[in-house]
């Protein structure tokens, strides 16, 4: 047989990780922002002898490497969408960058919570005016990151489905592991920031010098919690966890409604952001072509890699097995 006669079969398995996404920009432009702000902290930090200005600048650095995981992700991923080394795309270089920066975000939580538990045991003197101003500076320059990577922009792509809609759209949005781990550490940052305003106005006003630290100490259990969260979420994927339970009924539904047809395996699992691959093994008194029982599945946009297997019932003489891969 040539090739050429394999041709109505044959397809590639980028999935689509070769377009580029609108993340991958949002995640450069929120890495330049915070990158000149580190530099401007860091530079009249140093200048004007402030400690809370160098502090900031540095943390400031800490979250542009761990943003640059992120964009670094997006481009690996889209650069090598077509090496045959992957079985099913890059589409998982995104969850891999998430798990990665959601690992950093716990660090992140543990680096605040140390720090704050020391302030509490030696307290420092606090030099109010200066670090309320580089809190609100924080502050707008985060909010605006936090703008760029959550407004409503979804990766309009077409693929190639005819019953592709703005569902996909949302869920393609929020299966990107990768942009919501950038998202996470420009809140982080925010959050840091406004816990740090209202502690530090306390202290002034109020002398309630203990404020600081507390806060601290309350803005690292919420980046903890946000970080084992978005560690879930990407381990799952990369551990090839069963995807959507809804869908996998559907599926089952779709397949076991119309004859004696039983589905005896399912495989449903994420190979990218709304990327599902699906296997799936079926038992039948009397077998029908496999493209019969492809035309039973529902019609999601997020199946892109189907390979049903049809097997006739053990007690029957003729058994048969038909594979097809979609």
């Amino acid at each position: 047989m040539h090739t050429e006669d394999l041709s109505p079969w044959l397809h590639d398995h980028s999935f689509d990780q070769q377009k580029k996404r609108t993340g991958e920009t949002r995640t450069l432009i929120v890495i330049a922002i915070t990158a000149v702000m580190m530099v401007v902290e860091i530079s009249t930090g140093i200048l004007f002898g402030s400690m809370a200005l160098l502090a900031d600048g540095l943390h400031m650095g800490s979250h542009a490497a761990a943003l640059s995981i992120t964009a670094f992700a997006y481009i690996y991923a889209r650069r090598h969408a077509s090496d045959t080394r992957f079985s099913f795309g890059t589409g998982k270089v995104n969850a891999l960058g998430g798990f990665a920066s959601a690992i950093l975000l716990a660090i992140f939580a543990l680096m605040m919570a140390w720090e704050s538990v020391d302030r509490i045991i030696n307290p420092t003197e606090i030099h109010f005016n200066e670090a309320i101003v580089v809190a609100v500076v924080g502050l707008l320059v985060n909010g605006l990151c936090v703008w760029i990577l959550g407004k409503d922009g979804h990766d309009h792509h077409h693929h190639g489905h005819d019953h592709h809609d703005h569902h996909h759209d949302d869920h393609s949005h929020k299966h990107d592991h990768n942009l919501k781990s950038a998202y996470l550490h420009v809140m982080a940052d925010a959050l840091t920031s406004i816990l740090a305003i209202v502690a530090l106005f306390a202290a002034k006003w109020f002398g309630l010098i203990w404020m600081d630290p507390v806060m601290g100490i309350i803005g690292a259990l919420l980046v903890a919690w946000w970080s084992i969260g978005l560690i879930r979420a990407t381990s799952s994927v990369l551990l090839d966890c069963q995807g959507d339970k809804l869908l996998r009924e559907q599926i089952r539904q779709g397949i076991e409604e119309v004859d004696d047809a039983r589905v005896a395996d399912l495989h449903l699992w994420l190979i990218g952001p709304n990327r599902y691959a699906l296997v799936l093994a079926i038992v039948v008194h009397d077998p029908l072509p496999p493209q019969v029982y492809k035309d039973r599945l529902p019609k999601h946009p997020a199946l892109v890699h189907v390979s049903i297997e049809v097997n006739r019932c053990l007690g029957d003489s003729r058994q048969q097995l038909y594979e097809t891969m979609i």
